[in-house]
């Protein structure tokens, strides 16, 4: 009888363990990068909040196997240049597997098989791959519709163009800029429901799995609790409760609220709280980056008039390399490159905050141009001035304080100016690390409801509106002084 007992228990041990399977945790935490408009996997709904599949999908796992997760949502290139530079833990953004990854990431269970599937205008005339001869089609960058694309090129003779995100792919195939685009199913089939004027004239081709990954070698953990978690969802049923919010007919959209976007009161009225804190975010930037830029421009510059050549080199080494690197290869190099050449020497990962990261590539970008306007100030001031000091028995400190300076401060003034707009501006070049400033927050509504018009019109009216009222003070200020 005991045997028996015995073994119904060996029996059903696999079965009542499948539903509380769970692995040990190593961190308190795990950071979790992800996509920032890539609906239906994940986009941002009306209410401000990140939402989808794979958002879902997390949280449920997560919840599941007991772990905390703080999710971020930077965008698909910089959510794996993040996990590859130890920013994050993992990657969970409607990725698909491929053997160039594999190199790079290791991967959970599959939980999702990817079609993906050609697009275009109502009124195209485009039915089939021969058709797309000497047409261009546009596909993000990085997934597996670019593999698939740069696959067949050679045989069906069309052009590609890559894009960062789905929102400027879609606006271009609306504008005329693109023939076609190429996406996974899911996606071009949710933009449809969600206004685009599209079709899919072509039957969608499988291009593999989607799985959640890690950097290769790291957090094998994770791994493996999220496929403890995954198996336990797909039992229980809650995995497909998941998929049908979002895939099956009738599911969820990404407007949650009645305010109807499709005029700019409406996307003001129901965007203006994310609006402000990215115009929060770009404001911090650009005052703090400038400060910092007033102190370094202003040593090298003063460095550049020194009569000691050696300091007259560095300040010229400084301006050269700084000025002939652009921003944003500066930022991208500070957030992922630098943590990453750490980790190669010392074997510990060292992630810079992206608003750290940020600052410290605007700084000194615009110091390098503060520095030549010091240099420049300072040398239009007549040269007799300084000659007369020194023959008096005046110290050059002295003199460059009390005489030269001053005067050479009236003229550096509306060059300040300048650079202090100019350096608002680029804020919106550091959005390509995954800084959620006013430029990436337009682009992330509008990867929601489409409304690039529209909401590219309310940005630059905030950027105008700051930028003039921001003039406006320093040119007040600039009076004062003078």
């Amino acid at each position: 009888m005991k045997k028996k007992i015995l073994a119904c228990l060996l029996i059903l041990f696999p079965i009542f363990s499948l539903g509380i399977a769970k692995a040990d945790t190593v961190k308190s935490k795990y950071i979790i990068a992800s996509d920032s408009s890539f609906a239906p996997f994940v986009f941002q709904n009306s209410n401000n909040e990140y939402t989808g599949i794979d958002m879902d999908l997390i949280k449920a796992i997560a919840k599941d196997q007991g772990f905390e997760i703080e999710i971020t949502n930077p965008g698909f290139d910089a959510a794996i240049s993040a996990v590859q530079a130890g920013q994050a833990d993992g990657i969970i953004a409607g990725m698909s597997v491929t053997d160039a990854r594999k190199a790079t990431f290791d991967f959970s269970d599959s939980y999702y098989t990817a079609n993906t599937i050609l697009g275009v205008k109502e009124s195209s005339t485009i039915a089939s791959y021969e058709d797309l001869k000497d047409k261009t089609v546009g596909v993000k960058n990085g997934t597996a519709s670019q593999t698939f694309l740069t696959e067949n090129q050679s045989k069906y003779g069309y052009k590609i163009k890559t894009f960062s995100d789905g929102a400027s792919m879609y606006d271009s195939l609306n504008t005329g800029a693109i023939d076609a685009v190429m996406d996974d199913e899911p996606v071009l089939k949710y933009s449809i429901s969600q206004g685009q004027k599209l079709k899919t004239p072509i039957t969608g081709t499988p291009i593999g799995e989607t799985a959640f990954a890690v950097k290769k070698g790291s957090n094998p953990e994770l791994i493996q609790m999220f496929n403890k978690g995954l198996a336990n969802l797909k039992a229980n049923g809650e995995f497909q409760k998941i998929l049908d919010k979002y895939l099956a007919s009738g599911a969820a959209t990404t407007s949650t609220s009645t305010v109807d976007e499709t005029t700019i009161w409406g996307l003001l009225q129901n965007n203006y709280k994310q609006l402000l804190s990215g115009l929060g975010i770009t404001l911090a930037l650009a005052l703090i980056s400038f400060a910092i830029a007033i102190v370094i421009g202003i040593i090298f510059g003063m460095f550049s008039v020194s009569p000691y050549k050696s300091l007259r080199l560095i300040s010229e080494i400084f301006v050269d390399v700084i000025r002939g690197i652009p921003l944003m290869i500066l930022a991208a190099f500070i957030f992922w490159g630098i943590p990453n050449f750490i980790e190669s020497i010392t074997g510990q990962q060292s992630p810079i905050n992206d608003f750290v990261a940020g600052t410290i590539a605007l700084s000194l970008n615009a110091a390098a141009y503060i520095a030549e306007i010091v240099r420049g100030g300072i040398q239009a001031v007549p040269v007799g001035q300084m000659e007369a000091s020194r023959s008096l028995g005046i110290s050059y400190g002295k003199t460059m304080r009390k005489i030269i300076l001053p005067q050479a401060t009236k003229l550096m003034l509306p060059n300040f100016v300048n650079q202090f707009v100019i350096a608002l501006k680029d804020t919106t070049i550091v959005s390509a690390i995954g800084l959620v400033e006013l430029f990436q927050t337009g682009k992330i509504i509008i990867a929601r409801n489409y409304q690039s018009f529209k909401m590219y019109a309310i940005l630059a009216i905030f950027y105008l509106v700051i930028i003039t009222l921001l003039t406006r003070l320093a040119k007040r200020l600039e009076k004062r002084i003078r």
